[in-house]
């Protein structure tokens, strides 16, 4: 695995593995693209361990940050069987002017033949997004998200839902693209390690990156 190949690894024991994943990089395997994946990359080192891996979660290709994967079929179930206890955030550049300092974003969700996730109140799965507004420069919004609920492309739909499109969002909203990609960044996984009961705090900090176009 070459320096650009390199894995960015926060967290490792004989259970579980947590990943920092760059924008641009599917999380596991389409039809289209087999091997350059995240679950490929995260195989391929666990496999010279003699280890097994399996994926908890995913993030969207073009969203970066933590990803979850257990080493173990019962560790992988004992996270999912309680992911709704796991604290995730994330920080996001949202576009526009006058945003509320904070809201909760309540809509029902469904998904489309060609995946694209849709608003739909009649039918839908119910998707709750906390956000806080760290700080506005008038045109972007530096927000910091919780999700209560995993919908599919949750915060992005939601916050175009509302009217503040993320930044470099070419599937909803169609924001502008300053950084020539999405900004939305998934910095923080909070929970009980399944195993040892350990509590886990896994935190990146603010790509820099963000900050910069707020200045």
């Amino acid at each position: 695995m070459n320096k650009k190949e390199r894995l960015n690894i926060i967290y490792e024991d004989k259970h579980i593995l947590v990943v920092d994943k760059p924008s641009g990089l599917l999380t596991i395997g389409t039809e289209k693209e087999k091997n350059n994946t995240l679950y490929h990359k995260v195989y391929t080192y666990i496999k010279k361990k003699n280890q097994k891996v399996f994926i908890v979660h995913r993030l969207d290709k073009d969203t970066s940050g933590l990803v979850l994967f257990a080493k173990s079929e019962k560790v992988k179930d004992l996270l999912q069987n309680n992911w709704d206890k796991v604290v995730r955030k994330y920080y996001a550049l949202s576009y526009g002017n006058g945003m509320q300092k904070e809201g909760t974003i309540k809509v029902k969700l469904s998904e489309t033949k060609t995946l694209l996730t849709y608003v739909d109140e009649s039918n839908g799965k119910l998707s709750i997004t906390n956000y806080h507004k760290i700080k506005t420069n008038g045109k972007y919004n530096l927000l910091d998200i919780e999700i209560l609920t995993g919908r599919k492309n949750q915060i992005r739909v939601s916050l175009n839902h509302i009217g503040y499109p993320i930044i470099g969002d070419k599937k909803y909203g169609k924001a502008p693209n300053p950084l020539r990609r999405l900004c939305l960044h998934a910095y923080l996984l909070e929970f009980d390690h399944p195993i040892t009961h350990e509590h886990l705090r896994l935190e990146l900090p603010l790509p820099k990156v963000f900050n910069n176009l707020m200045e």
